[in-house]
């Protein structure tokens, strides 16, 4: 039986997110050196046969320099001048390092907003494969000169299982400053390794702290990252950037996420759960929560308590429970003006036209079992 850590050193086309850290010295400066070694790296993957998408972070680090910044500004506009002259800086880099190799990289610049619209998603899908197809290596991060904090992926981490996901990419390398997952702080002389996850019960005691002083993700959102990825069908190896040649070698470093092929996700879904605009609430009874969480169930109007937000047919809306907890998202059938009238009422009570599912099952996406 083929290992989780040989299907990583043979996966077809892997997503290799760095962050910030990764790419810089130790005076927050962009480091050629340190990413001439990493792309030598993604480049012996390429000569075996893989597609390489790279999720990189490092823009406002890098525009840090050139506007005169000792350390990483705090407010919005200063970290969005930074990200537009450290986007210019990052991408160049990249352009040199990888044209040692005879090798052209395309930038693509993501907010939130683009991942929370199907039809915008689809068409930086579209971009990322025609890059690979061309031969070029895309270069994604996300857009800090125009992201603002509501509409933000709070970290690349979060964008690279993203972009895995809806890439449909074989394995996701997740790439920091820490050689692999510890119960808590590696500095602690009691500190546990934990060379494979499963499931969410192999996290029950882990202690994962905040990002550092360049950037933004710490170990908190790379395990946050990796079960997203997973959940998406996706596994996930998370080592340090100097293990880059054995993460891409024969993956023998650092933690292994494993899937579950029974909580796999379809795209669609998964798109719909962690990376669609919500346009509206839901709030359900008890019974409904119970009905939906089970899964293979259409939510009907019957179980409705509440609505929230001016939502249109065809809209993802927010699913919450009695107690305001999220049970999930999912398209829903009818405007919200329409619905107000619908709430609590039985299919028997309702004009024809309204008897079909508020939700249907095909388009409900479901936060529970996931442990």
């Amino acid at each position: 039986m083929v290992s989780l850590r040989e299907e990583i050193a043979n996966a077809r086309r892997i997503v290799i997110k760095l962050g910030t850290s990764s790419l810089v010295n130790e005076s927050g400066a962009l480091d050629p050196a340190k990413i001439d070694r990493i792309v030598d790296a993604i480049e012996n993957r390429i000569a075996r046969g893989s597609q390489v998408i790279v999720v990189s972070s490092g823009a406002i680090a890098a525009g840090m320099g050139p506007l005169g910044l000792t350390a990483r500004p705090r407010d919005l506009a200063s970290k969005q001048a930074a990200a537009s002259v450290g986007q210019i800086h990052l991408a160049q880099v990249w352009g040199r390092s990888f044209a040692r190799y005879g090798r052209t990289v395309g930038q693509v610049l993501l907010t939130q907003a683009d991942a929370g619209s199907r039809e915008r998603a689809r068409n930086a899908q579209r971009t990322i494969d025609r890059l690979r197809q061309m031969g070029a290596v895309p270069i994604v991060n996300e857009n800090d000169t125009v992201a603002t904090s509501e509409m933000r992926f709070g970290d690349n981490d979060r964008l690279s299982a993203i972009v895995a996901t809806l890439s449909s990419a074989d394995a996701l390398v997740l790439l920091s400053d820490v050689d692999a997952l510890y119960d808590r702080n590696p500095a602690e002389p009691s500190a546990k390794r934990i060379d494979e996850v499963r499931t969410g019960n192999d996290l029950t005691d882990v202690q994962a702290g905040d990002g550092g002083v360049f950037g933004t993700g710490g170990m908190a959102a790379k395990v946050s990252a990796a079960r997203l990825a997973t959940r998406g069908g996706v596994p996930v190896l998370l080592t340090a950037t100097v293990n880059i040649d054995a993460a891409l070698g024969d993956a023998q470093v650092g933690t292994v996420f494993h899937t579950r092929p029974e909580r796999k996700l379809n795209a669609w879904k998964f798109w719909a759960l962690y990376a669609a605009d919500a346009e509206g609430v839901l709030r359900l009874d008890a019974g409904a929560v119970d009905a939906v969480t089970r899964g293979g169930t259409s939510l009907l109007a019957v179980g409705i308590t509440g609505i929230e937000g001016e939502f249109h047919a065809g809209d993802i809306v927010e699913i919450l429970g009695p107690d305001s907890e999220a049970i999930g998202r999912g398209e829903v059938a009818y405007d919200a003006a329409e619905l107000a009238t619908m709430l609590g009422k039985h299919s028997g009570e309702l004009a024809e036209h309204q008897r079909r599912p508020v939700v249907h099952a095909d388009y409900l996406s479901n936060y529970a079992s996931r442990l």
